[in-house]
């Protein structure tokens, strides 16, 4: 009986390894339909039929990917904790659909966060309406910076969708710029979290408290997070902090600083995942 125990033991041991140590799916590039021409979109989903909940999630100012990889690192660590998860995870490629680089230091953007990416959001939203493994009642935003921006935006009550397709879920923001939709009375139709380094020096961590602040009580539920110490791309792993100005690099912003704070994007992982299970 011993021997058996031991044997029992050991086999539910090394299944449960493999699952552990199990490759996660791997994306693939889905085309959706978007006026005239097709948004690009790299798509990570559980294996199986689902359904699942979705998460769009939205790149900021450097892009999606680059000619090595399809989908940044930065992205990729984020579409993997929610495929643990469970959620599927779609990320639209604003740039590379209309073969544009980096837009970061861009002074007349070709695509507006308020125009051409909120468009992304809705066409990606009512794709995944007609994918039967998505669940349509559980789609939820997740945005970075610009795509953060474009977020907020696409969760203002003037863009209420005006068919029978179930809202969004809910929303995550990472360090937007909220400086103009602080001026323009903003608040929200679904529940909407805004994380924030208070030392962020691209974004601007009063605009968004401002924002926030001022939407209660004629908004959805709408929250922010500030943290202490953290600056921009807080929640992006293994990134030392550092000044930005002075780089030629185009993927990332003209001024202030950029890194990691660990504490930060911890709480963050945590609060995210939280904020979803909603």
């Amino acid at each position: 009986m011993r021997l058996l125990s031991a044997i029992t033991f050991l086999t539910l041991f090394a299944l449960a390894s493999a699952a552990h140590t199990a490759p996660l799916p791997v994306p693939h590039e889905v085309d959706i339909p978007l006026g005239t021409g097709l948004l690009h979109a790299q798509l990570y989903k559980p294996n199986g039929a689902g359904p699942f909940p979705t998460v769009i999630a939205l790149h900021g100012c450097g892009g999606l990917g680059n000619h090595s990889e399809p989908v940044l690192p930065r992205y990729r660590d984020w579409a993997e904790q929610l495929l643990k998860a469970g959620s599927a995870v779609l990320l639209p490629d604003s740039y590379g659909s209309r073969e544009l680089g980096p837009q970061c230091r861009v002074k007349e953007r070709r695509v507006s966060a308020r125009r051409e990416r909120v468009a992304d959001i809705m066409a990606s939203r009512q794709w995944l309406e007609h994918q039967p493994w998505a669940v349509h009642d559980r789609i939820s935003l997740l945005g970075w910076a610009n795509g953060a921006s474009a977020l907020l935006w696409a969760v203002r009550p003037q863009l209420s969708s005006r068919n029978a397709l179930p809202d969004f879920r809910s929303a995550v923001a990472f360090y937007p710029d909220c400086r103009v939709s602080s001026g323009l009375g903003w608040s929200a139709r679904v529940p909407t979290l805004l994380l924030i380094g208070a030392k962020d020096d691209v974004s601007s961590p009063p605009a968004c408290r401002q924002m926030v602040d001022g939407a209660r009580g004629r908004s959805a539920l709408a929250r922010i997070v500030v943290y202490p110490g953290a600056y921009h791309d807080f929640d992006r792993a293994n990134f030392p902090l550092h000044a930005i100005s002075g780089t030629s690099d185009a993927t990332v912003p003209d001024r202030g600083h950029l890194g990691t704070d660990v504490e930060a994007r911890a709480d963050s992982q945590k609060r995210v995942a939280e904020w979803l299970a909603r």
